[in-house]
This record gives structure tokens, sequence and C-alpha cells, in this order.
């Protein structure tokens, strides 16, 4: 499986973006699927996440600003951004896992940079 992450850019605080990470198969299943961000020097951070069952958890930082969702039907990921602001720019990576114990496997999306501007 691949996830392929897209929707970055540039933009300026208050505003809005909507990133997307698309699975490569289209049987695809998952136990939880997040949004990871990253700036340099820094650890990588949960920032969102969305269970098989529609459950979803927020950084608190993010909480009411931001909306994780996904459609089972295109097998996408999406992160609805709103009231960006300048401590939001980062690189944005999707990540899933699916199985259990042994079986236990995660997947990475390759990144897209979020910038706000102040």
């Amino acid at each position: 499986v691949q996830l392929q992450a897209s929707g970055g850019g540039l933009v300026q605080a208050g505003g809005s973006l909507t990133l997307s990470c698309a699975a490569s198969e289209s049987s695809f299943v998952f136990n939880d699927m997040d949004w990871y961000r990253q700036t340099p020097g820094k650890e990588r951070e949960l920032v969102a996440s969305i269970s098989s069952g529609g459950t979803t958890t927020y950084e608190d930082s993010v909480k009411g600003r931001f909306t994780i969702s996904y459609d089972d039907v295109s097998k996408t990921l999406y992160l609805r951004m709103s009231s960006l602001a300048p401590s939001d720019t980062a690189m944005y990576y999707c990540h899933a896992d699916r199985g259990f114990g042994r079986a236990l496997r995660n997947y990475w999306g390759q990144g897209t940079q979020v910038t706000v501007s102040s």
C-alpha cells in the first residue's frame, strides 16, 4: 500500500487548506489513520487521528480548527485546516496502520509542506 499526500501550500494566517492522502489499494482497510507534522529539529507530532469506526481525536492546539475525515469510497484521508497560524507551518505526513501483533504494519505518505505566513 502506498499513501500519496497532497494539498499543502502557502497560505496567509487565518486562511484554510485541505490536505488529502490517497491510499493506492482499492480494498484498503486500516485500524487508524493519522496526520502528523514535523518542523526542522523537532520530533514528528501527532495532529489528528481517525479510527476505522470514525472516532476522531485531535492534538489540543488544533481542536476546533482542524477536522480529520475519511472517504471509504475513494480511500482518501482528509485534513481540513482553518484559522491557520504561523505555528502550524510544518511538513505534514499521513500515516495508517493495520493488522495486529506480528502482522501490524505501518504506512507513511511522503509529506506535504504547509507554510503559513503572518
